[in-house]
Parts: C-alpha cells; structure tokens; sequence
C-alpha cells in the first residue's frame, strides 16, 4: 500500500531471516498490510540486536536458526535492550523444547511457517495487545513432552562436540578437564536413552532442547 494510504502509524516490523527468498517475500506480503510496516531485515542473528537498537521496531519476528547467533538466544538479549519490542518467533522447526526456550527468553508468540501471511498479520497485531500467541498443536506437545533434562553445560558439551571434536578439544574449547567432559556426555547420553554422542546430539537437536 502506498506510504500515503497508511495509517499514521504504522507497526514497525524487524524481519530476521536469513533464507533471501523467503525474507524477500514475507518483507513484500507484508508490506503489503495498511498497518505494518517492515523497517529492518537481517539474515545473521548476530545483527540483530544492533538493527533494533537503530530501527526501533515494535515486533522483532525471528527465525530460529541463523547464522551467527541463533533467534533464541538473541530473544533475551532484545528484552533487555530494547524493551518495548516484542519479540515473535516465526520457524520451521516447530519443536517443543524450541517453543519452551523461546517462552522462557521472553518471547511473545510462536508460529511455524506453514501459515497464511494474514495469520502472522493479525498475530504480530495481537502481540502488541499484550497477548502471548502460541501455535495450539506446539503448544499441546511441548505440554506432554516436559522440560528438558539435560543441564546447561551438558547442553554446552554436545555443542561444542557435534563437529566430531575429540574428548580434548571440548576440553580445550570449553577449560574443562577432559574426564568432566567425559562425565557430561556420559550424563547427556543417559538422560537422552542414547548409545552415543552423535546420537544424544542428533536426539537433543530434534527436541528443540539445543
């Protein structure tokens, strides 16, 4: 809609995706609504922040994984620093320990992408109210399946070995001495019903809890 047809004003959207096309389009769709009006895009997580702090928006809609930081952990950092921005998580990754994470930094909905752009219109709209918005079904499942048992650094120590690092490197990585390190995965592999690390990785990761 022409900028003179638009309210005076307009919700100030900050799109952080770091797919072009997909970026390109919901920038365009949305755009295309009378009250919304997308000031900043980005596709690292770790210019997030800095494009908020410059562009004011009124909703920050993050993807999950970006490069850089991930949308989760920028959340939290954005509460923080630009407190009056909501922050809406928009992924395909519709994962229960995401939609928790996401929850407890912050967030004020949580959608996956499968959705018409007039459902995340009304819902950025929405968030600006004051509700939480949260995909139904996710929101179901992240009920049944509970929190996440593993402990931060145990989170820490799969990280750091998911690109086949050695016992030492994650040492190394993470100033730990290398039979903790070995008491950590031992523990994520238990807690996760494992045979392995790259298996208590690839479990940890489908659940949304890394």
């Amino acid at each position: 809609m022409p900028r003179d047809r638009r309210p005076a004003r307009s919700i100030r959207v900050l799109l952080a995706e770091d797919q072009q096309m997909l970026r390109g389009a919901l920038a365009l769709l949305l755009g295309l609504e009378p009250d919304i009006e997308v000031v900043a895009q980005v596709s690292a997580g770790d210019a997030i922040v800095d494009a908020a702090l410059t562009h004011r928006p009124d909703v920050a809609l993050l993807d999950i994984e970006l490069p850089g930081r991930s949308g989760l952990d920028v959340a939290a950092e954005l509460r923080d620093q630009v407190p009056d921005c909501r922050v809406l998580i928009l992924t395909t990754f519709g994962r229960p320990g995401y939609l928790r994470r996401a929850m407890e930094a912050g967030a004020a909905g949580f959608l996956v992408k499968d959705g018409p752009v007039e459902e995340l219109a009304a819902v950025i709209r929405r968030v600006l109210t004051g509700e939480t918005v949260v995909d139904p079904a996710l929101a179901a499942a992240a009920l049944s399946a509970g929190p996440s048992p593993l402990t931060a650094r145990e989170c820490d120590v799969l990280r750091a070995s998911a690109d086949g690092a050695t016992v030492a490197d994650v040492a190394a990585r993470l100033h730990l001495s290398e039979s903790t390190v070995r008491n950590y995965l031992s523990a994520a592999i238990g807690k996760t019903g494992t045979r392995n690390r790259t298996e208590a990785l690839r479990e940890a990761r489908s659940q949304g809890w890394l």
